[in-house]
């Protein structure tokens, strides 16, 4: 089958292309550049409207298991694709929602919104291997279960191993190490959530970098805006800049958003996190159950963290000015770290990428060229997916269709699955998925292993 998109301004970073010329598709690849009109089973007219890439999430929570249906429950996926994502990381921050082989397996038996691939996560497989107590250290018995795990899934496809060093507090650097020793091998990569924030995040981000130097890996170092977005910023990216003009392999991911999110019983409200962020118990916002809506007092949080420790909850605590640094700093691409439940969670899970163009294109303070980039071949580069993230021939046609003008997040902390506007048309495999904000297939996505 063949597809033609016509009269739009084409951009692709990865080949340094911003010209209006046509693109041919057929049978789930790009053809070809053309100015001529060649005939075509389906004609989209582009006029008016920008053809790039479609969105790469690198840091997302992928979608759950249910183990009474064996199914994935579409949830986060359907807003990754309707913000105009084509291709998903999801098993960030050392978690899966279930074995990472078997989630890849069901990907391909029944397709998904968009295409998926996995990391490893640590804390999964460190739970699987026995060791329930994230503030103790791991035995020798437990690590080699650990490592074993961990390298079955790297060899299922698994695209490297990923660290919540923050909600495991008793991991040792021995444990990450080994964890991690089979990513060389395979050329796959480290990524964290690391063990510190705020004023405490130099230590913490070295830590991860010293993972890199011992494994001689390339390493992400996530949501950095969550993470030094308290006033540690400019030294932050200082730090990064010279670890990898040093030759390490180093790039970093940030959503554009001021508030981060976790669950209420994760170790991130562990006692002395008022201190560390300035603030009150009221910075907390409930984003499910009983409280939805409601911002923190002690009362509330002392009943949810002892009865109801999977609550989502938003922190409204960062600097602006510290998470725009990161976002226009050539090294850190976009990511929108989106975790749902039930349709409920933070807003970036449904608005990171369009909020990005409004935001940071539309007001000039970045080119839609170097925006584009940051969206699909930044990420597409660090995960050596050569048919991602660009509209070369040959490229898989993954392809988003947008108004520049009109686009924006319309997702809030209110409504957070709220979809966005000003996207016209989402490809996945050469097939529509989305239609002007409707989800005309969601089953075109499928695994990604490497």
């Amino acid at each position: 089958m063949k597809t033609l998109i016509q009269n739009g301004t084409i951009i692709d970073p990865a080949s340094r292309i911003h010209s209006k010329n046509n693109l041919l598709l057929e049978d789930g690849t790009v053809l070809a550049f053309t100015a001529d009109t060649p005939e075509a089973d389906v004609v989209l007219d582009a006029s008016g409207k920008y053809v790039c890439p479609g969105f790469l999430d690198i840091h997302m929570h992928e979608d759950p298991y249910d183990a009474e249906h064996d199914r994935l429950i579409p949830d986060i996926t359907q807003s990754m694709l309707r913000m105009g994502v084509t291709t998903a990381v999801g098993g960030n921050c050392g978690i899966n929602t279930v074995d990472p082989a078997k989630y890849l397996d069901l990907m391909d038996r029944d397709g998904g919104a968009v295409n998926m691939g996995l990391l490893a996560g640590h804390t999964f497989f460190r739970e699987a291997a026995g060791h329930g107590d994230k503030y103790s250290p791991i035995t020798p018995e437990e690590l080699k279960k650990l490592s074993a795990m961990t390298q079955d899934a790297l060899e299922a496809g698994c695209f490297g191993v990923s660290f919540g060093i923050r909600y495991v507090p008793g991991i040792s650097m021995e444990e990450m190490v080994e964890t991690a020793r089979g990513c060389k091998k395979a050329g796959k990569f480290v990524a964290a959530h690391v063990r510190d924030d705020a004023e405490f995040i130099f230590s913490a981000v070295n830590e991860l970098f010293e993972i890199g130097r011992r494994l001689d890996v390339p390493v992400q170092n996530s949501h950095v805006g969550s993470m030094g977005g308290f006033g540690q910023m400019e030294r932050l990216l200082e730090l990064m800049d010279r670890s990898r003009a040093n030759g390490m392999d180093l790039s970093g991911d940030c959503y554009p958003y001021y508030a981060f999110s976790t669950r209420i019983g994760e170790t991130t409200y562990d006692e002395g996190f008022l201190e560390r962020y300035h603030a009150d118990y009221s910075v907390i916002e409930i984003c499910d159950g009983k409280y939805k809506g409601q911002r923190c007092d002690e009362d509330m949080f002392r009943e949810l963290r002892a009865e109801a420790p999977r609550t989502i909850t938003v922190c409204h605590v960062m600097k602006p000015e510290d998470v725009d640094m990161a976002l226009l700093h050539p090294n850190i691409m976009l990511a929108s770290d989106g975790l749902m439940s039930g349709g409920q969670g933070h807003p970036r899970a449904a608005g990171t990428f369009p909020r990005f163009l409004r935001n940071y294109v539309q007001t000039g303070r970045l080119s839609l060229d170097d925006a584009i980039s940051k969206m699909t071949a930044m990420p597409a580069a660090k995960l050596g997916l050569h048919k991602k993230g660009t509209l070369r021939p040959g490229s898989d046609a993954d392809i988003l269709i947008f108004d520049l003008d009109t686009i924006a997040d319309k997702a809030t902390f209110d409504q957070p699955n709220l979809p966005p506007e000003g996207i016209d048309y989402v490809l996945i495999n050469g097939q529509i998925a989305m239609d002007h904000g409707k989800i005309i297939n969601g089953r075109l996505g499928r695994s990604l292993r490497k």
